[in-house]
């Protein structure tokens, strides 16, 4: 068999397109205090390819962390917040477009998720994502039984529970620890009451959660109740105590009292390169 110049080069073609490096786009969000590096997610491409593309044009660099709460998130990319007066309310600004929701089973709100901020479901039904606003997931650590816990169907068994006259000392009881807020006796009360009241009622509150689900927010935390929700696109894969850091800050109305600013640069690198650095796993098909 013979082999043509253009046989020839077609063959190298394929072999060295074989032997290239899938590449990927590392995020580095750098504040006063410390750097978070996160990669965004080809699953959601539309909130990928605008968050580079911001990036690139230097969009977020200067803006503020401009709502912080603790064990919850810390959300930036306001665009009116670059020139912001100390306690001017911020929120409401953008590039002037939204992007459609792209949801997915996959991403969770776990500490360090970068997901879309977005306008109410009563204003926004569609749940589109903000064209540029964005907060990264600080949260908590959850037990299993939090997890499982169901707030919807457990409020309606209350509501049933305490139409009886008979449980009007229980409900005495609650409403002392509510207006003397003391959460910690609260919650205890009504974990203690749980039981008597799925009884009386019949009414099972719990809810069936995957394995996955309580692994993550058992272990490293989140915020569960955003899932399905909000659009997660990316996740921090170094600098999650900065983070921590940002979140700790003294705030009014949920504005940091000191001003955080931010820049934000992008960089492409091999991804076998982005694992051996930062020590995040792509999964195995998407790493050649």
């Amino acid at each position: 068999m013979k082999f043509t110049l253009q046989t020839f080069l077609f063959i190298l073609v394929v072999i060295i397109s074989g032997c290239a490096q899938k590449t990927d786009h590392v995020v580095t969000i750098s504040t006063k205090y410390g750097d978070m590096v996160a990669i965004l997610y080809d699953e959601t491409p539309k909130h990928k390819a605008n968050f580079l593309k911001l990036a690139r044009e230097k969009y977020y660099d200067s803006l503020l962390f401009h709502r912080v709460i603790e064990e919850f998130m810390i959300q930036g990319g306001d665009p009116d917040s670059r020139n912001a007066t100390p306690g001017q309310p911020l929120g409401m600004g953008g590039p002037g477009y939204t992007i459609e929701a792209e949801f997915s089973d996959k991403f969770h709100h776990e500490k360090g998720a970068l997901s879309a901020a977005r306008l109410g479901d009563a204003q926004n039904p569609t749940k589109a994502s903000s064209g540029s606003q964005f907060y990264i997931v600080q949260g908590k650590k959850f037990t299993e039984d939090e997890l499982k816990f169901d707030q919807q169907k457990f409020n309606m068994a209350m509501q049933q529970f305490f139409q009886n006259p008979d449980n009007k000392p229980a409900y005495d009881t609650i409403v002392g620890y509510y207006q003397s807020r003391n959460r910690e006796a609260y919650d205890a009360y009504l974990k203690i009451l749980k039981p008597r009241i799925e009884r009386e009622t019949g009414i099972n509150t719990d809810k069936e959660v995957s394995q996955e689900i309580i692994d993550i927010y058992s272990t490293v935390g989140g915020a569960p109740h955003l899932d399905g929700q909000y659009t997660v696109f990316g996740k921090v894969i170094k600098g999650l105590e900065v983070i921590d850091k940002i979140a700790a800050q003294p705030t009014s109305n949920e504005r940091p009292v000191e001003d955080i600013r931010m820049t934000v640069r992008v960089e492409e690198m091999p991804r076998k390169k982005i694992e051996k650095e930062y020590g995040y796993q792509y999964p195995e098909k998407e790493k050649k």
